[in-house]
């Protein structure tokens, strides 16, 4: 019998999501996972003990409902392979990151650049984000999880993962299923780059909710209004032409991008419409109403989503995902004598 595939994506609940977030992340996921739930298993986890090494903005048992909620409003279909389950809730994401931090080394998790980024001066950091890669390495190979949706900054984490699960299948024999190479992840999803919303403000940078700026972000529980004040004021340049140039005109190119996606069109066919114009008010203006429309009809879907909803989904997905994970980690533990 052939063993059905795994696809497994997380989404940290620390706080509330940024338009590029909803854009660039969990819409596509939820479109790859109705495309591919009806043969393949879509695990959808809460990642919240990675939540809590840094500050959470909230209350977390409120932030995850709410992060599940998103699904659902943004269409995902649920069946009986959507597994939706809280990384707290399945005791074997935590044994099995202590099992591999006895396999990785200093050197490994040193060369990690978001450690050094997050670690930059800084007297001391704590000791979570030095091994969050680790703990995210378990998420994976507990469920020999072989597509894992990730963005270009956890690359380098998923290609430890796969180092970690050579490393010990090496030792012990073939008990992991190893993910696939970022490259062949990118294949499968296929994304070319991946989605970049830029700050409104200074489109140099990608949106970001930690932003000093709040006009530089949309966040997906602005008020409508709200968020067309914001497209409003987008930075913009003096050049007078309407062109996807992400390089010499990153703020028209933006709004673009942004107009082509919440309409649900091919970047090329809003290119094509603005081709010739140079009114980068009018540009502003129908973005604004297209993100403003785009908010309202989502605002609207999850408000209509119980909280009791996502708890029957979390108890489902939580007794499944801990029978899967407690098998695999079954059989880590028997190699080291543990059982």
């Amino acid at each position: 019998m052939t063993r059905q595939k795994t696809i497994l994506t997380g989404l940290r609940v620390n706080n509330e999501l940024t338009l590029g977030n909803f854009l660039g992340a969990l819409l596509p996921m939820v479109r790859l996972a109705n495309a591919h739930s009806a043969d393949m298993h879509i695990n959808i986890f809460v990642p919240d003990l990675h939540s809590i090494i840094s500050e959470i903005d909230g209350e977390l048992q409120q932030n995850l409902v709410t992060s599940l909620k998103y699904y659902l409003a943004a269409g995902l279909k649920i069946n009986q392979n959507i597994h939706f389950y809280r990384q707290s809730r399945v005791p074997a994401h935590s044994e099995l990151c202590w099992i591999l931090n006895c396999i990785a080394t200093m050197g490994e998790l040193n060369r990690m650049t978001q450690y050094k980024d997050k670690s930059e001066g800084r007297e001391s950091v704590n000791v979570g984000i030095f091994d969050y890669p680790v703990l995210m390495a378990a998420d994976i190979l507990l469920y020999d999880a072989e597509f894992v949706p990730v963005g270009e900054d956890q690359f380098q984490h998923l290609e430890l993962t796969r180092r970690l699960g050579e490393k010990f299948n090496k030792r012990f024999g073939e008990i992991f299923v190893l993910p696939a190479e970022p490259r062949d992840q990118a294949k499968f999803m296929e994304v070319d780059g991946g989605i970049r919303i830029r700050d409104l403000q200074n489109p140099e940078k990608k949106m970001s909710k930690s932003s000093a700026a709040p006009n530089s972000r949309i966040m997906m529980n602005d008020a409508p209004e709200v968020a067309i004040k914001k497209i409003m004021s987008a930075t913009t340049d003096s050049l007078a032409k309407i062109q996807f140039d992400m390089f010499n005109q990153p703020g028209i190119s933006n709004l673009l991008q942004i107009e082509a996606l919440v309409n649900d069109l091919p970047l090329q066919e809003v290119i094509s419409t603005w081709a010739g114009e140079n009114h980068y008010g009018d540009l502003k203006q129908k973005v604004a109403t297209s993100v403003s429309t785009f908010l309202t009809d989502f605002q609207s879907k999850l408000a209509e989503i119980k909280d009791e909803t996502i708890f029957e989904l979390l108890e489902n997905g939580e007794e499944y995902a801990n029978s899967i994970a407690n098998r695999k980690l079954t059989e880590v533990q028997q190699v080291f004598h543990l059982r």
